[in-house]
């Protein structure tokens, strides 16, 4: 398999476990019950497209450094996010975003329901596991178009789930599941990068 094509898949499916249990899929359903779909939509995908960005320029910088260092790093990075996701995937279940769906949506403009979307997006992925495995995978392939490509479109996908399905996606997956599954491959990834630090 080519190498750019198999960074794209790789990030794709990985950043897509990733965020179907994550609260960037929560965060949006949640916007969606408040604001009209599309510009929802619109504000969350200028949101992934500005943190991909960041996050492969991140790691572009990494592969600079020695192989040595850069495992190391990818290895922190992997870890912080399997941390993370353990964490988040064994956490007693929130009631948060039942309560909040419950409000219809308001009469507010594209403009402002794109902008409170992208703001509450961009905030909500800054540091995140996604933006970490997506810097790790970029120093890790070296191919930051097809790591940035797969993650986009990944978180995409995962934002046009939850504006389609709505809040009936809650009874159809088991989002703890997929993150403590998750969690356990970042974990391996974060073996794998300290055994090629070391060996």
């Amino acid at each position: 398999m080519d190498a750019a094509l198999l960074a794209f898949v790789s990030t794709f499916g990985l950043i897509l476990a990733v965020e179907l249990p994550d609260k960037t899929l929560v965060a949006t359903l949640v916007l969606t019950t408040r604001f009209r779909a599309w510009p929802v939509f619109a504000g969350v995908c200028g949101a992934f497209a500005v943190q991909c960005v960041v996050a492969v320029l991140f790691g572009s910088v990494l592969t600079m450094l020695p192989a040595t260092v850069v495992s190391l790093v990818v290895a922190a990075m992997f870890g912080i996010g399997a941390f993370m996701l353990l964490r988040e995937g064994f956490a007693p279940e929130a009631d948060g975003a039942e309560d909040a769906s419950r409000s219809g949506p308001g009469p507010v403009s594209f403009l402002r329901s794109a902008m409170t979307s992208f703001g509450v997006l961009f905030a909500a992925e800054w540091g995140d596991a996604s933006q970490l495995a997506t810097a790790g995978l970029t120093a890790r392939y070296g191919q930051p178009l097809a790591v940035g490509l797969g993650a986009f479109f990944a978180l995409v996908g995962v934002a046009g789930i939850a504006v389609a399905v709505g809040h009936k996606i809650r009874g159809r997956i088991r989002p703890k599941l997929i993150q403590r599954v998750a969690g356990f491959v970042f974990a391996g990834f974060t073996v794998f990068a300290l055994w090629q630090a070391f060996a």
